[in-house]
This record gives C-alpha cells, sequence and structure tokens, in this order.
C-alpha cells in the first residue's frame, strides 16, 4: 500500500471551468516548489499537453474502460514517483463517463478506486442560493464519492462568491475553498487540434503565469493541500502491466515525434521499452531520413493537417520510410501516423498533398468532427499487433474522412461503438494503420506482437 497526496479536480458538466483551475492549481503549486505530477481521466490528449507544460512531468491518463482498475492505478502509481502532489483533472461531469447507467470510465469511478477527495467546480454565473442545490445534488448522486471541497467559477464578484459560500458551506456541510471572477483574459483557449503545437511553442505561458497568480490570491491553497493529505494509501495493483525487470533491449524502433506527431499514451511507450525495445525519436518535420539501424516504426497521432505542405516536400523522408517497408519492416501508425501514410491529405481549403501512399486511400479534412468515442477493436486479420479474433481498447478522435483506393480494402479492425459496427484501419503484411488510438495497456500482448514482429526483420534484414 502506498500514499500519495492526491486531489481530484471536477466538474458538474463540460465547461464549468474544470481545466482552467486544475492548470491554474498545477501551476500555483509549482511556484511554491511542490512537485506537482498532473493526471487526466479519459482518453483526452490535450488538457494532458497543458498539464506536462506547466509542471515539466509528462501527465498521464487514468481510464478505467480502456485498461482495468488495477491497470490503472499501477499508471497512477507510475506516474507519482518522486513527485509531491497529484492534481487529477476529471472529464465532462463528475459522474459521465462510458454509459449513462453506470460510473465507468467516469471521474467518480477513479476518485472512488483511488480513495481520492473531489473538489467540485460549479459554473457560480447568475446562482446564489441555488449552487447550494446543485452540489447537493452531486452529493446525493453517490455518497461514496468523497465530494470534499467546492470551488466557484465565474463568479461576478468576491461578495457574489461569499453568497454562494454560505449556502453551500450550510446546505451541503463542505467547505468553499475559493472562486475565480469571470475573466475572458482567464479562461483557457478554445479546444483545436492545434493547441499542442502552440503549448510546446510556449504561446500559453503568460496565461498559465497569471493564472498560477489569480488562483494563489482567491484558493485557499493550504487548505486544499490539507485536504490531498489526508487521504489513505493507495491499494496496490494484484496484477500488473509491466514486468518487474525490464527486458534488455533486443529491437531498436523509430517513434515519430515532433509537433506534427506527439500523441502517444506514455505507457504505450513505456510498455515497448519494458519488453525489449529501444526508442528512437525522430522528427519527420525536420529530418530527412530515418535513424540508423531500426527494425521497425511508430507514427503515432498528431496534426500532419496543419503542417501538410511541410510533410509532403519530405520527398527524401518519404522514400526513407517506403524502401524499408518494400523490405518488410513493421510500420504500426495511428491517426495522424495513419494520414501520413496514405496517399493523399487533402486540407480544409480544399488542397489536396501527395503524402506516403503505402496506404491505398485518400483523406479529406472536413469542418465538423468525423469520430469521436470509445472503440472496441476486434482484429479482422492476423496482423501485425493481433491475431484475428482478439480484442484491444482505444478511441477514435479526428475530423479527416478516408475514402479507400482499393476494392478489396485489407481492413485491420472490426469496431464497436456507440453506433454500432464497423469495419476501420488498413493491415497489409508488416503494414498496421488505423485512426484508433489503443491503448497497449488493454492488451499487453500488443507490445509484445510489435516487437516480436521487429524481430523477425531484424534477423533477416
Amino acid at each position: 500500500m502506498s500514499q500519495y497526496p492526491r486531489i481530484v479536480i471536477a466538474g458538474t458538466g463540460s465547461g464549468a471551468g474544470k481545466t482552467t483551475l486544475t492548470v491554474g492549481l498545477m501551476a500555483a503549486f509549482q511556484k511554491m516548489g511542490t512537485v506537482v505530477q498532473g493526471y487526466k481521466v479519459g482518453p483526452d490528449y490535450i488538457d494532458p499537453s497543458y498539464h506536462t507544460a506547466v509542471t515539466g512531468r509528462q501527465s498521464r491518463n487514468l481510464d478505467t474502460w480502456m485498461t482495468t482498475p488495477d491497470s490503472m492505478r499501477e499508471i497512477f502509481l507510475r506516474g507519482m514517483e518522486k513527485a509531491d502532489l497529484a492534481i487529477i483533472e476529471g472529464v465532462m461531469g463528475l459522474y459521465d463517463g462510458k454509459n449513462p447507467l453506470h460510473d465507468q470510465g467516469s471521474t467518480a469511478e477513479v476518485a472512488k478506486l483511488l480513495d481520492a477527495p473531489v473538489v467540485l467546480v460549479i459554473n457560480a454565473h447568475s446562482m446564489a442560493r441555488s449552487a447550494a442545490a446543485v452540489v447537493l445534488g452531486f452529493q446525493k448522486m453517490d455518497p461514496a464519492v468523497k465530494i470534499a471541497g467546492v470551488i466557484a467559477n465565474k463568479v461576478g464578484s468576491k461578495g457574489h462568491y461569499e453568497i454562494v459560500k454560505a449556502a453551500v458551506e450550510q446546505e451541503c456541510g463542505i467547505p468553499c475553498l475559493g472562486y475565480l471572477e469571470r475573466e475572458d483574459a482567464l479562461t483557457m483557449p478554445e479546444r483545436h487540434l492545434g493547441l499542442i503545437p502552440a503549448v510546446e511553442r510556449g504561446e500559453l505561458d503568460d496565461l498559465f503565469d497569471r493564472l498560477a497568480e489569480t488562483v494563489s490570491a482567491t484558493v485557499d491553497l493550504e487548505r486544499l493541500r490539507e485536504l490531498a493529505e489526508s487521504v489513505p494509501d493507495v491499494q496496490t495493483p494484484d496484477t500488473r502491466l509491466f514486468p518487474e525487470k525490464r527486458v534488455p533491449a533486443k529491437v531498436r524502433i523509430g517513434v515519430a515525434r515532433d509537433s506534427a506527431f506527439n500523441f502517444y499514451y506514455p505507457e504505450n511507450l513505456e510498455l515497448l521499452e519494458a519488453y525489449g525495445a529501444e526508442l528512437v525519436f525522430f522528427s519527420p518535420l525536420q529530418d530527412e531520413q530515418l535513424p540508423e539501424d531500426l527494425d521497425g516504426l511508430y507514427i503515432g497521432g498528431g496534426f500532419p493537417e496543419e503542417f501538410a505542405a511541410e510533410l509532403s516536400a519530405k520527398k527524401r523522408l518519404m522514400e526513407e520510410i517506403r524502401r524499408p517497408h518494400a523490405n518488410g519492416m513493421p510500420i504500426y501508425a495511428e491517426c495522424g501516423g495513419l494520414m501520413f501514410l496514405c496517399r493523399s491529405l487533402t486540407d480544409r481549403q480544399g488542397h489536396e498533398y501527395p503524402m506516403i501512399g503505402l496506404v491505398p486511400a485518400k483523406v479529406r479534412m472536413q469542418q465538423r468532427l468525423a469520430a469521436l468515442g470509445y472503440r472496441e477493436a476486434s482484429a479482422a486479420q492476423d496482423h501485425l499487433l493481433l491475431p484475428k479474433g482478439e480484442s484491444a481498447r482505444g478511441h477514435e478522435f479526428h475530423y479527416s474522412t478516408l475514402a479507400a483506393d482499393e476494392e478489396n480494402y485489407a481492413w485491420a479492425w472490426q469496431l464497436s461503438g456507440r453506433k454500432g459496427e464497423f469495419s476501420e484501419g488498413y493491415a497489409r503484411g508488416n503494414l498496421l494503420a488505423s485512426y484508433t488510438h489503443l491503448h497497449f495497456g488493454s492488451n499487453v500482448k500488443a507490445a509484445g506482437s510489435l516487437i516480436e514482429r521487429c524481430e523477425q526483420y531484424k534477423s533477416v534484414k
């Protein structure tokens, strides 16, 4: 059993202000000399990029649908190495998850499994005593969720906050820990895929600093720290994803990582390393050739549409990828990586750019979301990661659509989601490309299979 100070920042719903508060709290504690570890409930990857930028530590996703409760706890514990305080940002509303009839995948479930106190962020705009009714409803929904305090967002003034505070503390029996006033300058920018490159360039640093100053002035950080420290030990996982001892490196896998390709679950990369892969990072935007002596390639998700012209101009690098592919080198690509491997990418302005061409399809960007949600992925054939019929879990989030150029397109997965079952991805030989972001923690055999295929290629190249 292990005790780690931890707090969950949850909202009454999307838009309540939990991301703004979470980032502000992280920045404020960092300035106090606290080593903060950030987490995000669910499969989101924009919010973790904020956490990482503010804390200087890789934020991690805590998900109880893609991974088991034991695996979620293990991921939490791995992240807490050499950290003083865990700040866990919730997803949507506190009780929103995979299904409206149960808590699976919700912030509430994660909070219960980690025995973590919850600070509920409410949008108090145009509310007074009614704020207490909102909080009371969240308390009554599941008494096993430890709602330990409230932060009021979007109040009109300090006086408005005092009214909300008096009502909540009288009717709900928990403290109000602070507030943020309505101020557009302190609002996180509207979410879009180009945000992560902007965060990496430091364009939001001034906002993070302002949030730290404001939160330090209007939120009781010492009381919040006391709540975070008044926790029991985290239950030790009965089963583990990671081996007790790391397997010595036996293959070299190139991993694309730059502003165009930057979404990877940390556990996917760490599982590959744990089971025998040396990861060699490269930048498709900057590099003209692949790293030397690779046995495999992993091209993750990201934003190739933001850099379509630059990627299309990388003729030498494209040939560097086509040549080993023709010789049987394993290549695994997700979402943005899939788009890069297609024959062309058409951006939102209608400009079509040639891409690598290993996937016989074209992709086109559109203004509205094309797919969003959890996916159960069953292998439609034996391929790079799993044998036919075996499954893993992940999620989709993209604005592009794919049009196959082949009549007998080699589908990789049979997916199950809210809208039923459908075929997705492409698998032929040692190539697998898919829109689905798989979490290797949902089926660790995927990591082992990729390494095994890389070993086979290494033995004959």
